[in-house]
């Protein structure tokens, strides 16, 4: 006799597991708005728009039930959307002149 699935044994750990894609976007993030506070405001939003970027990557590859609150709308629209701002963030914060 199989085992029942995680999210019957352990919802929880299921739950978690789920968000683990959200959890790492959340600290890139915070990894960016870490360096913006120690007045490395290019390289932290640079980080920020990767961030974003690898968002996109991650709803565009993952299948539906392991992406989690990265699926907020349709595939397409949550990957333009993710991708795109991440990629202007990157390349306006690369644009500034450094003074």
């Amino acid at each position: 006799m199989t085992p029942p699935p995680l999210y019957v044994r352990r919802p929880f750990l299921a739950g978690l597991v789920r968000q683990l894609p959200l959890l790492a976007v959340l600290v890139t993030v915070g990894v960016g708005l870490l360096l913006v506070t120690l007045e490395h405001w290019r390289w932290g939003l640079v980080v920020i728009g990767l961030a974003l970027i690898g968002a996109g990557l991650l709803r565009l590859l993952l299948p539906v039930r392991r992406v989690g609150f990265l699926a907020v709308r349709s595939r397409p629209i949550d990957v333009v959307l993710m991708a795109g701002a991440g990629l202007a963030l990157t390349v306006i914060a690369l644009a500034i002149p450094a003074a």
